[in-house]
């Protein structure tokens, strides 16, 4: 499993709109790319440009394929001037074990 946080400063007067592509870019991977597990955007609620993203992928390959996909491109090249910076954390997963888990419960199974 590979498991990454992004970090993302947005300038202020592109929120909206790089908040609409983000949305879009996530739900497309996690619906159309089965090594993509998770990409759950979130903000910061007293700055909302601060953009913290959990992103969960099977594999490397996983990952590999899905900064190759036509939706990631899209959003890249979309929000490219939206960014004032990015930083890639990876991150090593302590419990992984509990993964399936999470998604079990969030699906509504027992």
């Amino acid at each position: 499993m590979l498991v990454r946080i992004s970090e993302i400063e947005i300038s202020d007067h592109h929120l909206e709109e790089y908040q609409r592509i983000l949305n879009e870019e996530a739900q497309t991977s996690v619906r159309l790319e089965p090594g993509v597990l998770c990409i759950f955007p979130t903000a910061q609620k007293d700055n909302p440009t601060q953009v913290r993203i959990l992103e969960v992928y099977a594999n490397s390959d996983a990952y590999d394929a899905h900064i190759k996909s036509p939706h990631f491109q899209k959003y890249k090249s979309s929000t490219l001037g939206m960014v004032k910076s990015l930083r890639l954390v990876d991150m090593e997963a302590l419990d992984a074990e509990t993964m399936p888990l999470i998604f079990k419960k969030m699906s509504g199974q027992p």
